[in-house]
Formats: structure tokens, C-alpha cells, sequence
């Protein structure tokens, strides 16, 4: 069966990525794309590079526009997904790839994000390790309405939920430093992101515990580990285009060793297509997981402060968004889970 997709906000930079991706997908057909101020502009124009769809029209994002597709995603700026997903019918299948539907707790939206809470879908992280032991993956069998997970939250889950769940990991004290690619920062222009500065070196942002993705971090590994979460989060920009290295400590549980680190890892991902856990002691490059749905992950033990470090990479446009969103399509359409998935991949 092929099923019919409508992009919304397909101008931007996950648009174009969930384009890339679809045009590998076998079941999959793209019949809209729309967009706000490139509307009447061909898609050659924004991503020159999706020669399959170089002739596609931009329209707007309109009710009567999105109606009668199979599929809609929603690649819009954060509180926009909300008012466009109340305009689509039921039986679609609807996958937003902002934040608006991602968070369970009204009171952690009104204050990382202001307005009202619009409600929580089914979250889009099949691998998240959960305290019952199962994984995210069997909620999302199918479901008509998914929230893709954040990109900086990806990474950070992926790499401590099975040490939360396990208990080997104070909960309390988890800091994690995260080198982002510009693309992470969207593609509309911002006067602190000129070109020439962020080529010229690194600068943090969304320090000191304000940023967006915080709660939803906080919200994973309670999920994972039913306890009280506590994380320190700080992303710096950094002059690479996509790609997001996360370097993630924690206070060890008393008795917890190196090996005991590795082994959870390795255990709660050894039957997972999309992540890799490396041997113990060796780390992974974002230049690994360029272009594919992939996560890398590494461990290790500071026996002088007692904490254990994991490193994890991913591309952020791809397991860190549109990846994610087609993983969980597949999910919910009953369809293998890795199809038009590339395993290994090339570069896009």
C-alpha cells in the first residue's frame, strides 16, 4: 500500500530532511508541501538537492490544503503544530516534529514555553528504555498522533535511560554538555548566529537550566527509572552544519563498576538496529552519523569523582528528528520498523 503524505513547514531545514528520507521510502508519496513566506516557490529553490522533488510547489498551510492525505507531518515553529493538527481528521496520521504535544505536564509547558498546554501524543522514541522493562516502541503500534522527540533530548535519553532504569545512576546530578551543529538552531536568520561568528568558534546558549528541552529530558528518564530527575543541560554551538555530540555524566550508585556501565548499555541495545554501543574505553564522532538514523555510544568511569561519562552522537536532522518521525511511522503503520531507513548509509 502506498500512503499519501502532506509536509507542513516544508521549507525549512527538517522539512527538506523528511523529503530526503521519503524519497527512499517504498510506501510513501509526497502529494503537498507547504510553507509560510516561500509559498508559489519550487522546492529546487530551498533544498536544490532533492532532485525527485525539484518541481513540487510550495502552497500555504491551510486547512483545505492538508485535507485528505494519509500522512501529514508538521515541521512548524514550536505552539504553531497545535492549531494546524486541530484543522486534521482523525484517521490521519499526524506526526509533529515540534514541541507541542511532546510535554505531559501543563504547568513544565506554560513555564518553558508560555500559553496553554495543547495535550500529549504518543512519544516518538521507540528504543526509550522504560522502568517496566519495555520499550517506547509498543505504544507507538498504531497510533494516529505522534510527538517527535527533541534533538538535543534524543541524544541525552538514549544515552543514560538504560542506567536510570537500571539503577546504577544517581538521578539527581546528571549533567550533560551537548556540541550542536548550526542546523539545530533552525533556518530562520538570528542577529547572535551571523555566519562569520559561528565559523569564528563556540558559544553556549539556553544556560543555566532555561532551556526548552530540559523538562523533556527530566520527563524520559522518570520514565525510564520512576524517580525524581534532576538534569543540568548546557548546548554549545559549534561550527559543524548538523550533528550533535553529547557528553552526558552522573553520579554512580554505590558499587557500580565500569563494566556494569557497559553491560546495560549493551544489553538494553543489542537487538536495536539504530543504536550502536561501542566497546568500552572508545567513543563515538558526529562524522559517523551523518545522514543516518543512527545513535553512537560510548562509556566510561571516573574512578576519581565516581561518575560515570557516556558519550553519545547523532545527527540532529535525522535520529534527532526526521529520522525519528519516520521510525515511528513505520510503527504505527505496522510496517517494518527500519523501512526507508537506511542502516549504514551515505552522507546527504
Amino acid at each position: 500500500m502506498v500512503y499519501t503524505v502532506a509536509i507542513a513547514g516544508a521549507s525549512g531545514y527538517v522539512g527538506g530532511e523528511l523529503l530526503r528520507l521519503i524519497a527512499k521510502h517504498p510506501q510513501l508519496e509526497v502529494k503537498t508541501v507547504t510553507a509560510n513566506s516561500n509559498a508559489g516557490e519550487k522546492v529546487s529553490k530551498l533544498h536544490p538537492h532533492l532532485a525527485t522533488f525539484a518541481d513540487l510547489v510550495f502552497k500555504n498551510t491551510d486547512a483545505q490544503t492538508l485535507a485528505g492525505h494519509d500522512i501529514v507531518f508538521l515541521a512548524l515553529p514550536h505552539t504553531k503544530s497545535a492549531e494546524v493538527a486541530a484543522w486534521l481528521d482523525s484517521d490521519t496520521l499526524v506526526l509533529d516534529c515540534g514541541a507541542d504535544f511532546r510535554l505531559q505536564s501543563a504547568s513544565d509547558w506554560t513555564k518553558y514555553y508560555g500559553g496553554e498546554h495543547a495535550g500529549t501524543w504518543t512519544y516518538g522514541m521507540p528504543e526509550l528504555v522504560l522502568e517496566s522493562g519495555s520499550k517506547q516502541r509498543s505504544r507507538l503500534a498504531t497510533t494516529k498522533r505522534v510527538a517527535v522527540p527533541g534533538c538535543n533530548v534524543t541524544a541525552i535519553t538514549l544515552a543514560l535511560a538504560p542506567l536510570a532504569s537500571a539503577g546504577l545512576i544517581e538521578t539527581k546530578d546528571i549533567v550533560s554538555v551537548l556540541s550542536v551543529g548550526t542546523s539545530g538552531a533552525g533556518r530562520t536568520p538570528k542577529a547572535d548566529l551571523l555566519a562569520s561568528e559561528i565559523l569564528a568558534g563556540a558559544s553556549a546558549y539556553g544556560v543555566g537550566g532555561v532551556h526548552r528541552h530540559t523538562p523533556e529530558i527530566e520527563q524520559n528518564l522518570r520514565e525510564a527509572s520512576g524517580k525524581e530527575i534532576m538534569v543540568n543541560f548546557t548546548p554549545v554551538l559549534v561550527p559543524m552544519t548538523r550533528g550533535i555530540l553529547a557528553v552526558n555524566t552522573a553520579l554512580a550508585a554505590p558499587g557500580v563498576s565500569a563494566a556494569d556501565v557497559h553491560s546495560a548499555l549493551a544489553d538494553a541495545y543489542a537487538e536495536e538496529v539504530f543504536i550502536k554501543v561501542l566497546p568500552l574505553g572508545e567513543f563515538p564522532n558526529t562524522s559517523s552519523t551523518l545522514g543516518v538514523n543512527t545513535c553512537i555510544i560510548g562509556a566510561s568511569f571516573d574512578e576519581h569523582t565516581g561518575r560515570v561519562v557516556v558519550v553519545s552522537a547523532i545527527d540532529n536532522l535525522v535520529k534527532g528528528t526526521a529520522g525519528a518521525a519516520i521510525q515511528s511511522l513505520n510503527l504505527a503503520l505496522g510496517l517494518p520498523e527500519s523501512t526507508g531507513l537506511e542502516i549504514n548509509g551515505v552522507a546527504p
